[in-house]
């Protein structure tokens, strides 16, 4: 594939760029859309959705830098070079949720309620954001066969990219990236038609739905974060689905503001129907 979108001689602008800042702008557009209905104030939100996605990208970097420490050490100025790869996500998701975290309690704004909001718009830029792995040539699996891929309905496209030194290998970041999809897509529609959904419940989803399928991916995957014999990412990906367990099961907040929409009386007939609001 090829690396490079547009050539301008003096700027080369990479898709793998592309695909992130595209992922950025529809997580934006569905976090302040979710986020106008249920009344945020505006002026934090951009600020916070602009500092997330700073200390995001910081995150991811160094996460990765980390994990690479001794070839960096040696190229130090490669650490800038981000238009390459080397975005870690997990490192991103941590840095994000800490910063999160810290903003929300800064400015008296409950975390759950903005991470809420977050994950939704957060899922589907992974997804797109993935995509940007299979134009650099990273992010992909162990050899497998070409009738293998064909077989799992995967397109010719992608099993044409994914022939890589002679081989043909397991697309993982496509995998991936269909998985985030599929999660996207439940998550909307439960927060559209469930009636009970609790605050925490998208969040708790988002960590275990995204911790599964990163911690099967990386069985495949031959470019793995190590820790020692470990891959780095299954280790994180466990947490993730423990911790969102957790998150999803447990509310302690008080009956009337546990649920994530309110619900008010009104009448209409002679019967009382209940209207969801935000």
């Amino acid at each position: 594939m090829h690396r490079v979108a547009l050539d301008f001689g003096f700027l080369q602008i990479y898709w793998y760029s592309i695909f992130i800042f595209i992922g950025m702008i529809v997580a934006c557009f569905l976090i302040f859309k979710e986020a106008k209905k249920k009344e945020i104030d505006e002026e934090f939100l951009v600020n916070l959705i602009f500092n997330t996605i700073l200390i995001g990208i910081i995150g991811a970097r160094l996460y990765y830098v980390i994990f690479n420490l001794e070839y960096y050490i040696t190229n130090p100025i490669e650490i800038l070079e981000i238009w390459n790869g080397g975005l870690a996500v997990h490192g991103g998701i941590i840095a994000g949720l800490f910063f999160v975290n810290y903003y929300c309690k800064k400015h008296e704004v409950k975390v759950i309620d903005i991470l809420d909001i977050a994950v939704v718009g957060l899922i589907i830029a992974q997804a797109i954001g993935r995509w940007g792995n299979f134009f650099n040539g990273e992010a992909y699996g162990i050899k497998t066969t070409y009738e293998a891929l064909k077989s799992a309905w995967i397109p010719e496209f992608v099993i044409n990219g994914m022939y890589i030194d002679g081989s043909y290998r397991h697309p993982t970041f496509f995998y991936e990236s269909m998985w985030c999809i599929y999660g996207f897509l439940a998550m909307i529609i439960v927060r559209k038609y469930s009636n009970n959904l609790k605050k925490g419940q998208l969040t708790g989803f988002y960590l275990m739905w995204y911790g599964t399928i990163r911690f099967l991916v990386e069985m495949l995957r031959t470019d793995s974060l190590m820790l020692g014999p470990v891959k780095m990412a299954q280790i994180v990906s466990l947490l993730f689905i423990v911790i969102g367990l957790f998150v999803f099961i447990d509310n302690k907040s008080k009956t009337e503001e546990k649920y994530l929409y309110r619900y008010v009386e009104k009448k209409k007939g002679p019967a009382i129907v209940y209207i969801k609001t935000r």
